[in-house]
């Protein structure tokens, strides 16, 4: 059984047990987060698809830990004008493990 929740503007495949690094989410750590944005349901064969979203489902998770990510490094360079700007970006994650799809 799998789903494919949307979070952060991203779409993610998830299995009952995954672990995996979403856009920050504004929820405690240690505590239970539900998914309620779900495009699909696939349960041996049957698949729910939503338009936008599928009636009545959710995807549980626990939230693991949060945290950044490794930093980007923005660089931006004009030849012959002097022009040189140099940044660095660290987004913020949250890790969740996925407990139940239902």
């Amino acid at each position: 059984m799998y789903a494919i929740i949307k979070t952060g503007g991203k779409q993610y495949q998830v299995k009952e047990g995954d672990i995996l690094k979403v856009e920050k989410l504004d929820v405690e750590q240690g505590s239970t987060y539900d998914f309620e944005e779900v495009v699909l349901v696939s349960n041996d064969g049957d698949v729910k698809v939503g338009s936008p979203f599928v009636e009545g489902a959710k995807v549980s998770a626990e939230v693991l830990e949060h945290g950044k990510n490794r930093k980007v490094v923005v660089f931006k360079y004009k030849p012959k004008k002097g022009y040189a700007k140099k940044q660095g970006h660290r987004q913020p994650f949250t890790r969740v493990r996925i407990n139940k799809i239902g």
